[in-house]
């Protein structure tokens, strides 16, 4: 984990070591009195808050099908995969999203996780749902027919899911390093231990929903838009 604040902290364009991750903070949480950062820091927390429980609610749909202990080990194996994932996404996406034309393709990304969520609030569930998560049973997904196929859907759910969130809250959270920690932290944080709560609350009302979907739309067009004009990784370079 101190490895991980490392990376991101370096990457980030903070100082290097422990102090370079406190100063990176303090400076972000230390300008919490302007307008810019709390919707900078709302829209990361919203973002975790949504894939988060968005991320449990397709887990449990998906083994929803299958007996009791194979059921509770795709649900277990799918908290520890998105952990790990979101983790070792969180290392690199920094890097990463100075390729030329990268944050650009972000940007589309999560544009289609949103359709992909705004599509998921109209669907009638097609799943049981599994005892284990509250709310699964509207996902609108079927439930996997065998261990084996449940554990490769979740699989692949999760790391649509975790670079989804990873690349969202750097996208939100670019300039501020200090929230840009904050929230990947956070993500890790929500999905091990709050995933199922956040998912019982998020199908209760479904206003969170729409707020989390609106929010990530944002960030989407965001990205898009800067990911083309910015003068040293934009798309536009290219063309320029």
């Amino acid at each position: 984990m101190l490895d991980f604040l490392l990376t991101l902290t370096a990457s980030a364009g903070a100082m290097p070591g422990i102090g370079g991750i406190w100063d990176a903070i303090v400076t972000d949480f230390s300008k919490l009195n302007t307008t810019e950062a709390w919707l900078v820091f709302g829209q990361v927390l919203m973002i975790d808050i949504m894939l988060a429980g968005d991320n449990a609610i397709v887990v449990g749909a998906l083994a929803a099908g299958l007996p009791p202990d194979q059921r509770r080990k795709v649900i277990l194996i799918g908290i520890i995969a998105a952990l790990v994932l979101r983790i070792a996404f969180a290392l690199v996406v920094t890097q990463l999203m100075q390729i030329v034309g990268l944050t650009f393709a972000g940007g589309l990304l999560l544009l289609w996780v949103s359709w992909k969520m705004w599509r998921e609030l109209h669907h009638s569930g097609q799943s049981a749902g599994s005892p284990e998560i509250e709310g699964d049973e509207d996902a609108g997904l079927k439930p996997a027919k065998s261990f084996a196929a449940a554990a490769w859907a979740v699989a692949v759910a999760d790391v649509s899911m975790s670079l989804d969130n990873v690349l969202a809250v750097a996208g939100a959270a670019r300039e501020h390093p200090g929230i840009l920690i904050i929230g990947l932290l956070l993500a890790v944080a929500l999905m091990g231990v709050a995933a199922n709560i956040l998912a019982k609350y998020i199908e209760r009302y479904r206003w969170i929903a729409w707020v989390g979907l609106a929010v990530i739309v944002y960030v989407a067009f965001k990205m898009v838009y800067e990911g083309y004009i910015d003068p040293e990784v934009g798309l536009g370079t290219l063309f320029g």
